[in-house]
């Protein structure tokens, strides 16, 4: 299992309700179902995905986020809603970040920080958008639409008293030292936070 996602699902209870947007292969889903107990649906776009997740016995549905949103699901249906790596990629993450916290409990959310002082030092120096093994598209045929800063984040959900209970904020190969943890928008590459209302 990916790094990140092992921060997640220690922030998961036993026994608890998930909704996973963006939910891939069903990695992380089918780890909760197996050593926490966990009921949980996923959503999902990409069609091999979604064969991946039937095929580890995972729940999920087949749905754009961007067309449909969240309205198919009822207030309070579940305890935890995790969007990793996603937020980024939807039309409107404010909107989403809400309707997470309308449905679930809490939110887990990750996502690249795109402070970073490298990304910072490659549009300096080349005057182009940074690509690099984090973030390797190009402007045109990136899927992530809307570029957050661990430090819009965190002002993000003071504005709308969102209460952020945990961060871990680390480097590409999923480090987290005492500088990140002093200067996390501009050393840490990916975010990871678990919110309230």
């Amino acid at each position: 299992m990916r790094p990140d996602l092992d921060i997640i699902q220690k922030w998961i209870t036993p026994g608890s309700r998930v909704l996973d947007l963006g939910c891939g292969d069903g990695t992380l889903l089918h780890y909760l179902k197996t050593h926490k107990q966990v009921q949980g649906y996923g959503l999902e776009i990409n069609p091999a995905k979604i064969t991946e997740c039937i095929r580890k016995g995972v729940n999920v549905i087949e749905q754009d986020l961007d067309v449909k949103g969240l309205s198919n699901f009822r207030t309070g249906s579940f305890d935890t809603v995790v969007m990793s790596q996603a937020l980024q990629a939807v039309r409107h993450p404010d909107i989403m970040l809400s309707e997470m916290l309308r449905l679930g409990k809490e939110g887990i959310i990750a996502f690249p920080n795109f402070g970073h002082w490298k990304l910072r030092f490659y549009l300096l120096r080349k005057g182009q958008m940074p690509v690099s093994k984090a973030l390797p598209y190009t402007w045109y045929n990136t899927p992530n639409i809307h570029l957050c800063t661990v430090k819009d984040f965190e002002n993000f959900c003071k504005e709308r008293n969102f209460k952020i209970l945990n961060r871990v904020v680390m480097d590409s190969e999923h480090r987290h030292t005492l500088p990140i943890d002093l200067w996390p928008n501009l050393l840490g590459q990916i975010a990871i936070y678990r919110v309230t209302r």
